[in-house]
């Protein structure tokens, strides 16, 4: 079973993607916090991480950024930040992919599914 690695700070967000990842068959790890994802990231070794990039604790940037240094994990950010340097940045990073606020569960499903083939 892949394990997910999901840090996002909104709740309602968070148990949807939740949800609909572990209707999926994923395994679902949650943190609400930037400190908290960037320390999951490293104990727990997901399959996958999506990331916000707007969190408490510690930038969803400095989070990517810190966790890839140490690790080759796919990362998939997602953000309402919708300049297009913000997603240059990102994938600059090292990011997999990168989602804008609003979307739909299901494509964050379906883009987990594509990164992780």
């Amino acid at each position: 079973m892949k394990k997910i690695l999901v840090i996002e700070d909104e709740p309602t967000l968070l148990r949807i993607l939740q949800s609909y990842l572990e209707k999926e068959g994923y395994s679902v790890i949650t943190t609400m916090r930037g400190d908290t994802g960037f320390d999951l990231g490293l104990t727990e070794n997901p399959d996958l991480i999506l990331l916000d990039l707007n969190l408490p604790g510690m930038d969803g940037i400095d989070v990517a950024r810190g966790i890839l240094k140490q690790k080759s994990i796919p990362i998939i950010m997602i953000t309402a930040r919708v300049e297009e340097s913000d997603k240059l940045l990102g994938l600059e990073l090292g990011a997999d992919d990168y989602i804008s606020k609003p979307f739909s569960p299901r494509e964050v499903v379906a883009r987990v599914k594509t990164v992780l083939r």
